[in-house]
């Protein structure tokens, strides 16, 4: 299996993320999530295989996010819009994202991420 797991290393909760993974000894490639932002059709390809609603992918915490009044300007953009929005910016983007074969974890949590590895 070929894991992509894109982070922000300044990021705390990307930092443990990568810190499971290794203490796990799960081989992965690394993104810096900023210097390679994801491209609008690897998020649409992440998203359908993700199963989760596209706001799931938006980084809500984010200061980029709030001041661009993100909240009140999504519900009324179109999907293509809000692709073309995250892949605008890296920061944008919840983190750590962790895509493999057959699935896209958004954020880290250790069971969900435990289960799709079969930890």
């Amino acid at each position: 299996m070929s894991l992509l797991f894109l982070q922000y290393p300044a990021c705390s909760t990307c930092r443990k993320a990568k810190t499971w993974l290794d203490n796990n000894k799960i081989e992965y490639t690394n993104r810096h999530i900023k210097d390679q932002n994801p491209t609008a059709d690897e998020l649409k390809a992440w998203h359908a295989k993700s199963g989760l609603p596209l706001k799931k992918f938006f980084n809500t915490s984010g200061m980029l996010y709030k001041e661009m009044q993100l909240k009140d300007k999504l519900p009324s953009m179109s999907e293509e819009e809000q692709f073309r929005l995250l892949a605008s910016d890296g920061m944008l983007v919840k983190r750590p994202l962790l895509i493999g074969d057959d699935f896209v974890l958004v954020g880290f949590k250790e069971e969900p991420w435990k289960e799709a590895l079969n930890q």
